[in-house]
């Protein structure tokens, strides 16, 4: 256990596998069927944490249910299929999960999957805004950098906005960066924290590798090489599955981990710290990923950037214009939906 007590943000998986932990969130994947949806949902199924799971998607949700719910343990499952079922699925739920959408193909940008994801995003968050208002909301559908604004602009039309409720799922980039790092230095990747802050999205995903613990040095050229390849990670797992999709089985391992750092800290555990794109006054833009203390109504407190290199800040001022026009098109759209 040593790995998972030097890691407390990994921690909250690896302990959700346990039987101690009895708890009783209602948890609902929207896209449930697709290929992060059916990998969460599993995790999700087998944790303790979890007394509910409702799943829906627009096919074949029906048989993924009846699969999961074969699996001995304590959260009952049920399916819903298509949109007249959606408001049932997410009644009394207290998280919901997003990763509806398509995924991206090779020489796709995230911004190339806009135009479907940002209408399923404003579909599926307005169905949540009018029957499980109080729901925490993790968006993972990309682009997260705009889908965040349009689920925002959709709960404030709603009249149910609360700031603290809404979060783009970016984990995955602080995943990756740990696991690169550790690569690299010899590391167990297990020991190794890298906050990554900004977006979701290229160069505005920046690792603050000078914050890392343990304390790494990296010369200028090595700095900026593993900079380059945790900012096109998801680009490296598209072009490996040829046509076949984007990161779906390491999507699915960190939608998992920051439902259950969310539910934990729902619970009462203190401490519980998970890095989210989310409405922010940390930098020169309206959001922004940092790392943030989880309480028992979502947001607790925004724990900022931090001390940082001049490397690191010339990264944040290259990367806020980017930010400024994926949030302003997330809005926009909101704003001309009919």
């Amino acid at each position: 256990m040593l790995s998972a007590l030097a890691h407390p943000a990994g921690t909250a998986l690896r302990r959700s596998f346990s039987t101690s932990a009895q708890n009783n969130a209602k948890v609902a994947v929207l896209g449930a069927s697709r290929g992060i949806g059916q990998p969460l949902a599993l995790l999700l199924k087998n944790s303790p944490l979890v007394s509910r799971l409702t799943l829906y998607d627009i096919a074949h949700t029906p048989g993924v249910a009846a699969d999961l719910s074969h699996i001995e343990t304590r959260a009952t499952v049920k399916g819903y299929l298509g949109p007249e079922q959606l408001p049932d699925c997410l009644k009394g739920c207290d998280v919901v999960v997003i990763p509806a959408g398509v995924p991206r193909k090779p020489g796709m940008t995230r911004d190339d999957l806009f135009n479907t994801n940002a209408s399923i995003v404003a579909t599926l968050t307005a169905t949540c805004a009018q029957h499980c208002p109080e729901a925490m909301i993790c968006v993972i559908s990309n682009p997260v950098n705009s889908t965040i604004p349009i689920a925002t602009e959709v709960f404030k039309k709603h009249g149910a906005y609360d700031p603290n409720k809404i979060f783009g799922v970016t984990t995955l980039d602080i995943v990756r960066a740990n696991t690169f790092i550790a690569e690299l230095k010899g590391l167990d990747p297990a020991r190794v924290n890298v906050p990554v802050i900004g977006g979701h999205a290229g160069k505005t995903i920046i690792p603050l590798i000078s914050q890392c613990t343990p304390k790494v040095d990296l010369p200028q050229d090595q700095l900026t090489a593993i900079t380059g390849r945790i900012q096109e990670a998801g680009t490296e797992v598209v072009k490996a599955k040829a046509g076949a999709g984007s990161a779906t089985l390491s999507m699915a391992y960190v939608g998992a981990r920051f439902v259950f750092s969310l539910v934990d800290a729902m619970n009462g555990k203190e401490g519980a710290v998970e890095r989210s794109f989310v409405k922010s006054q940390e930098a020169d833009c309206a959001y922004f990923s940092t790392p943030l203390l989880l309480g028992k109504k979502g947001i607790e407190k925004n724990l900022g950037i931090g001390k940082i290199s001049p490397f690191e800040e010339k990264m944040i001022a290259e990367a806020i214009p980017e930010l400024k026009a994926s949030i302003k098109k997330g809005e926009e759209f909101v704003k001309n939906m009919k």
